[in-house]
Order: structure tokens, then sequence, then C-alpha cells
């Protein structure tokens, strides 16, 4: 019987989790090669599923609405970039300030904090009717978003604009004594950074069904548990590596819940046991680096 919830758990972790995968890729972008803790995630994400479900209730094409809803969030980067180079306000402070705004803004587009999308046509309305099992279309199509978006991140990464964004991250001083204005560099990263998880919360609120102003609260804990998982499975060596863990921890990351909740675990308590997951991911190591460094010191 076990077994089978565990059968059951993997279709929906797969949707689910290269749903999600575009978020894990664009804090991959943030936090790992800008070295950027960004928590504008926390408000883009709604905010791609908040115009995605505004214009498809006012009669316009899903497509329309995915495009929209992905410049959306490049502009909503490109604010807490601003905010941090231009105005010189603290990272977190101006990640934290545009998740404010957009908190705001959402309400606005939407117009109400909730917007139903079950009664209309979505991206993932004609993948439905393509057969007796719906998650195989789906999943598919996810499955090819999700690589998509990878392979054109590694292409970009290893263009010279994207080498450039990558030495802003690692020696800010270095690849500026060479020319490179790294305050256009971490502005357009985050613009991406942000692009994708507004992808990721349009697709994600077709597939629901649904678009809440509240739905993109612990986002970026979450999109953090799946990169650290991911890299435990994968690596992030290069970066080839480092954004196929983001697209196979989210996966595995949203296995991990499904199997939760049929063990018995409160919806309630999955921010809880995430943000203990990342806890005990990113502390566990740590002491175990003090520990073998003590060792060390007692054997010399």
């Amino acid at each position: 019987m076990m077994l089978l919830g565990f059968l059951r758990a993997v279709p929906v972790s797969l949707e689910q989790g290269l749903a999600y995968s575009l978020v894990a890729l664009g804090i991959v972008l943030s936090f790992r090669v800008l070295a950027f803790p960004d928590l504008t995630v926390d408000g883009s994400f709604p905010l791609g599923a908040a115009v995605t479900a505004r214009l498809i209730i006012e009669g316009f094409n899903p497509i329309y609405g995915i495009l929209i809803a992905i410049l959306a969030g490049f502009l909503a980067g490109c604010l807490t970039g601003v905010l941090n180079t231009k105005l010189k306000i603290n990272s977190l402070l101006a990640g934290i300030l545009v998740m404010t705004i957009l908190y705001s803004v959402n309400l606005r587009i939407m117009g109400r904090s909730n917007i139903q999308l079950l009664t209309v046509n979505t991206i993932v309305t004609p993948l439905e009717s393509m057969g007796s099992n719906r998650f195989i279309p789906i999943i598919a199509f996810f499955f090819v978003v999700a690589v998509g978006i990878k392979i054109l991140t590694d292409l970009f990464l290893n263009t010279e604009m994207g080498l450039a964004m990558r030495a802003t991250g690692d020696n800010e001083q270095m690849i500026r004594t060479l020319g490179v204005n790294t305050d256009n560099m971490t502005v357009l990263g985050l613009g991406i950074s942000n692009a994708f998880v507004a992808l990721s919360g349009s697709l994600v609120a077709q597939d629901q069904g649904f678009a809440d102003v509240g739905m993109g609260i612990g986002m970026i804990v979450a999109g953090l548990a799946s990169i650290i998982i991911g890299e435990s499975v994968v690596g992030r060596k290069t970066v080839f590596m480092m954004t196929l863990a983001a697209l196979v921890g989210s996966v595995v990351y949203k296995f991990i819940i499904s199997i939760g909740l049929r063990l018995g675990l409160a919806p309630t308590d999955l921010k809880l046991a995430t943000g203990i997951m990342v806890i005990l991911a990113l502390g566990v190591p740590a002491l175990k680096k003090e520990k073998e460094g003590k060792l060390h010191l007692r054997g010399v």
C-alpha cells in the first residue's frame, strides 16, 4: 500500500517539480552566479501568476499572458537591481522593498486576492484533453519548457556577457578594472532571474487553476531547498551541472514533500519542514568541517 502511494507521488512530483524548477533556475542566477541574496522572488512569483490570470479572464490568449508575465518579472528584478546599484540600498533590503511593493501591485492587477481559472481556457487546457492520463502531456510540456530554459541559460552564461556576469558575482572589483559595468550586469542578471520566476508563477497558476496573492510566500526558501538538494545529488562544478541541479533538486524536493504529505505531514507544516530541511542541508556540512578541523588540530 505504501509502495502504491510512492508510485502515485511520482507523476505529481514531476509535474510540480518541473513547473517550479524555473524558480530554482532563477535563484541560481541571483544567489549562485551574482552572489546576490534576492528576496524579490516571493513577490515576482505571484506577479507572474497575477498578470497571466488577469489577462486570461479578460479574454487574452494565454500565450500573451505568459509573455507579459515574463516582462513584468524582468522589470521587477531590474527594479531591485537599480535600488541596489544606483541608490546604494542594501541588497537584502532592496529585495524586501520590491517584494513588499509587489504585494500591493499584485492586488491591484487582480482586483482581488484570488482569481480562479478553472472555467477558462489556459495553456494546459488542450493538454488535459489529449489522453486519458492528464499527467503525461502536461509533464512533457513542463519538461520541454524547463529543459529549454536550462539550455538557454547554459548558452547565455558561456557567452561574453554571461562570463562577465559570472565574474561580477565572483570578483566584482577585478572585473570592474577590465572595463565591465558591474552595475548593469547585476541589474540584467536580477531581471533575467525574476523573469524565470514570473514564468514559473504564470505556468503554476494555469496548472493549478488559480492565482493567489499569497502563493509566493516562502518561495525563496523552497527554491534554495531545491538547489541544495540538487547540488548534493548532481554537484555544481560547471554551469551545466549547476543548472541541472536546479531542475533535479526541484523534482526531488517536490517528491519529498509529496511523500511527507502521504505519510501524514500536515499541509500547514510544509513551510516548517522546508525551513528545517534547508537548515540541516546548510548546517550539517558546516558542523562536519568544524569537527574535522578540530580533529586535525588535535593531531598536530
